[in-house]
């Protein structure tokens, strides 16, 4: 028997589905992590709609609301290999940003979303560069600079500034230099891009050569900064009087022919340290009233996830190469590559295969690529 013919409904073209309300994209497009930049990108570019939704000034205040944390975006590296980026990504999805030629600049130190970079033959100029704008301005090196082992920070400057979209605004940068000669000397001084000037440079006598670490300064509250030096020592700089000061790191990381530790923030917001008890992390914080460090908890790395298979351990020993204050992250190299370590989550992702790195200066912030919409219309 043949069959009948088919009901009304079976022949009747479905058309597509309604489209989803422009809340209802926002809302479910604000959640893609923001340690995923790539990600948001694409989805802004499925359609006419979802591009105008990403695109819309809510929307950028809305995802950093919903995320408010600075994320580890990357590091800048000095390794004078071609093959390898200046600037090697750390998010979930891979993306680049124009950083300055390595050959021509020595990064130095990255904050508030703002990159210090130094020239090469140390005698010229500071370059600040914001990795998310692109922005750069070059800031002349101090008269009173004459030649000395050099270090050197970037902060913002802004009062109120919580420093999670940070740029634009104005800032300090704080030059170190130290000479041994007939005196030995270490000098600091201030430049502010409100006034375009260095301020006096201030002053402190040593007993010892000092030659500064190519580790990244820290930053504690508004009021000091911190440098590592590789003797094993810190320098203080009181960014409110003016004022230098030497102190010892613990015990265990001063008793070594190298320095074993790296500065951070610790827990409680103050200065912290990292050492490298391999195969894992001993956390250090230093009392703000006596100045004793007090042993903290330990990152295990050889139970992380993302490092299992790794050769950690005294063979293939963990070396501490930087900390992202803003994201509070540890970067980390071993034989299997460079990582970075979230230190309140303790979760670990592996950056890149390669490792050897000499100076490392990672990159934080928020970064949230808008897709550029162009209406056409009425004139």
């Amino acid at each position: 028997m043949a069959p009948g013919p088919l009901p009304e409904y079976h022949l009747r073209k479905k058309g597509p589905p309604p489209a989803l309300p422009d809340e209802l994209v926002g809302e479910i497009l604000l959640r893609i992590p923001p340690d995923d930049p790539a990600s948001l990108l694409r989805a802004s570019l499925v359609c006419k709609s979802w591009t105008e939704a990403v695109s819309q000034r809510w929307f950028r205040r809305s995802f950093h609301n919903l995320h408010p944390s600075p994320t580890a975006l990357g590091v800048l590296h000095d390794w004078h290999d071609e093959a390898i980026p200046t600037f090697i990504p750390a998010t979930a999805s891979p993306f680049s940003l124009a950083a300055p030629d390595r050959l021509l600049w020595q990064a130095v130190d990255c904050r508030h979303g703002r990159a210090l970079f130094l020239s090469e033959d140390r005698t010229e100029e500071f370059l600040v560069w914001e990795p998310i704008t692109g922005a750069q301005q070059r800031v002349p090196i101090p008269v009173a600079f004459q030649f000395g082992n050099t270090t050197a920070a970037v902060f913002c400057a802004a009062d109120g500034c919580n420093h999670h979209d940070c740029h634009g605004g104005p800032f300090c940068v704080v030059f170190v230099f130290s000479v041994f000669d007939e005196d030995a000397e270490t000098s600091a001084c201030v430049y502010s891009s409100e006034t375009g000037a260095w301020g006096e440079p201030t002053l402190m006598h040593n007993d010892f050569i000092v030659d500064f670490t190519y580790y990244s300064s820290v930053l504690v509250g508004r009021s000091f900064l911190y440098f590592m030096t590789c003797g094993g020592f810190i320098l203080e700089y009181d960014l409110a009087r003016h004022g230098l000061t030497w102190f010892d790191t613990p015990d265990s990381c001063h008793s070594k022919d190298e320095p074993t530790c790296n500065l951070m923030l610790a827990e409680d917001g103050g200065l912290g340290l990292a050492e490298e008890l391999n195969p894992h992390l001993q956390l250090w914080s230093r009392g703000v009233v006596d100045g004793r460090w007090v042993p903290g908890r330990i990152i295990y790395l050889e139970s992380l996830p993302s490092l299992y298979g790794a050769p950690v351990g005294a063979q293939c020993p963990v070396h501490v190469l930087g900390f992202a204050e803003e994201a509070n992250t540890i970067f980390v190299t071993t034989a299997a590559g460079l990582f970075a370590v979230q230190v309140q989550s303790g979760k670990a992702t592996r950056v890149c295969d390669d490792h050897g790195y000499g100076k490392l200066i990672p990159i934080a912030g928020l970064y949230t690529p808008m897709p550029r919409v162009v209406t056409v219309g009425r004139s």
